[in-house]
């Protein structure tokens, strides 16, 4: 049997406040909410790969870690450096990739991942 990663979700205290976030900080685009009395939920485009959500936990937030692969880490990082709360500025590992990582209004953490990383490029 093969396993496939095709959804991720993180848990946030209010959905309308975490779409804005995840919108304007990130240029995540919301492609459909879904509230009624059973849960609050929301999905976003993020490109090839597994969906990424966000939905209003009943048992309250929970940290989570989600990594994210972009083209220009760089370009990135100084467009969020001043408006976010960093967990770990940009550096570049041992192994080639260039990071960062910070924490969204609701404590989750999510890392930005250039691989193979050349520098000035």
């Amino acid at each position: 049997m093969k396993t496939r990663l095709t959804h991720v979700r993180a848990n946030v205290s209010d959905l309308h406040k975490a779409i804005e976030w995840y919108e304007s900080m990130l240029g995540f685009e919301c492609t459909g909410a879904d509230i009624n009395e059973r849960w609050a939920y929301a999905d976003f485009e993020c490109g090839e790969g597994a969906t990424f959500a966000i939905m209003v936990s009943e048992r309250g937030n929970s940290s989570a870690r989600f990594n994210f692969l972009v083209d220009n880490v760089d370009e990135l990082w100084k467009s969020l450096k001043d408006k976010v709360t960093i967990l770990q500025p940009i550096e570049t590992m041992p192994y080639g990739n260039r990071k960062f990582t910070i924490i969204d209004p609701d404590g989750n953490e999510l890392g930005f991942v250039q691989e193979k990383y050349v520098e000035g490029k």
